[in-house]
């Protein structure tokens, strides 16, 4: 097998969020045809333990130790160098170290970069020689955009800038690397818009689901009281995006459905939930759950799950994987990007209050719906095999 190094910004394993599903696919079908030299972060001290793992499956592991609040400091300098504040959050002299020595050791001529942060270690002109892929996954510089609009100066400010810096600095990878990835044709295609037709080899793949894993074929334990209509949303509850969906949600459109029914509840479950996530616990018919063992048995007895997303780009994996299990969907038009489902049969989309809110009183009280969770898990095994969405990587690589 020919060498190959991957690097990644945070640890891919093991795949329990977003992010680390996708780099951990990836890496999972690179290890089918090359010796993978993996270099990554590790920002939480739990996933330590998987560094075994890992090494057991590649060539070479180097793991770095990535403190966030030690990492903000460091950003700082990119006011200084006019660059964007993600590249000095990953910058790391061991990290460079490790890649500059693995490289000339192995003679390795491809790497794969996942997120555009650790491009910077494949950078410069004694590397233009190597053969260099990059999984943007999303258009980061476009979130940082998002965030400036919903935030006051000077917030709003310094995200604007990051947006601005952040793309020039894409631009500058697309032009400079063999090819560039995203998640979802629609996000090529934005990307695309945002950088100009003269930027070639850009390209997509989309996200699967191990649907064997995310099935109801297996036994779970009804987490909710026998009397309870649940909603349930998913995901990681730090997560800027995922909070402010959650908070949108619980303040403007479930009180309408719990002043209906008070045996609705909303079921919040993901871990690390931020301290306005956990306020939102005191109000009526809502549930902050925290860190649960396994999502599925919440999926598989929900009333309904719900994306109401505001700020998102790319494919939300916890609508892909609520579909997988069978349950309906309510999501926004942004929770719903990069997925091609057709609202109405697969799950429902609606933005304002007023439309989810008719949606999910639909969904709760009648049968209307009632065959949409058999053909929202029908559309995810059509469309969202892992095996079959990498293997367009292979002719990129």
């Amino acid at each position: 097998m020919q060498p190959l190094m991957y690097l990644v910004h945070r640890i891919p394993y093991p795949p329990d969020k977003g992010d680390k599903i996708r780099s951990y696919h990836l890496l999972k079908h690179l290890l089918g045809k090359y010796k993978v030299y993996l270099g990554a972060f590790v920002d939480n001290d739990d996933d330590w333990e998987y560094e075994k793992i890992l090494k057991e499956l590649c060539a070479d592991v180097f793991l770095q130790r990535l403190d966030p609040k030690v990492s903000t400091v460091k950003s700082i300098s990119g006011f200084a160098t006019n660059k964007a504040l993600t590249l000095p959050y990953y910058a790391n002299k061991s990290m460079q170290r490790w890649v500059d020595n693995t490289l000339v050791k192995e003679n390795i001529a491809k790497v794969a970069v996942f997120s555009s942060a650790m491009a910077q270690y494949i950078d410069g002109e004694d590397k233009k020689h190597i053969k260099r892929i990059i999984d943007f996954v999303d258009v980061d510089s476009d979130k940082w955009r998002q965030y400036s609009n919903n935030k006051a100066w000077p917030m709003a400010w310094l995200y604007r800038r990051e947006a601005g810096r952040l793309l020039h600095y894409e631009s500058y990878l697309a032009k400079t690397c063999n090819a560039s990835l995203f998640v979802s044709k629609q996000e090529a295609d934005h990307f695309r818009s945002l950088v100009g037709k003269s930027v070639e080899n850009i390209d997509f793949f989309c996200n699967g689901v191990d649907t064997d894993y995310f099935s109801r074929n297996h036994d779970y334990v009804n987490p909710f009281l026998e009397h309870e209509k649940s909603i349930v949303f998913t995901g990681a509850m730090d997560y800027w995006a995922n909070v402010d969906a959650v908070s949108w949600f619980a303040k403007e459109i479930f009180p309408r459905l719990y002043a209906q029914d008070n045996n609705v509840r909303f079921y919040i479950v993901g871990s690390k939930p931020s301290s306005v996530v956990q306020a939102l616990a005191s109000e009526k018919g809502v549930i902050v759950t925290g860190r649960v063992p396994d999502v599925r048995p919440y999926l598989a007895y929900a009333g309904f799950a719900v994306a109401p997303m505001r700020i998102a780009r790319g494919v939300q994996n916890k609508v892909l994987e609520a579909m997988a299990m069978g349950c309906h969907v309510l999501v926004t038009a942004s929770g719903a990007e990069g997925i091609a489902a057709q609202s109405g049969k697969e799950w429902l989309i609606a933005d304002s209050v007023n439309e989810m809110t008719t949606l999910a009183e639909k969904v709760l009280n009648s049968d209307c719906y009632s065959q949409m969770g058999r053909q929202a898990r029908q559309f995810v095994l059509k469309n969202c095999n892992w095996e079959a969405n990498l293997a367009r990587l292979d002719s990129v690589l």
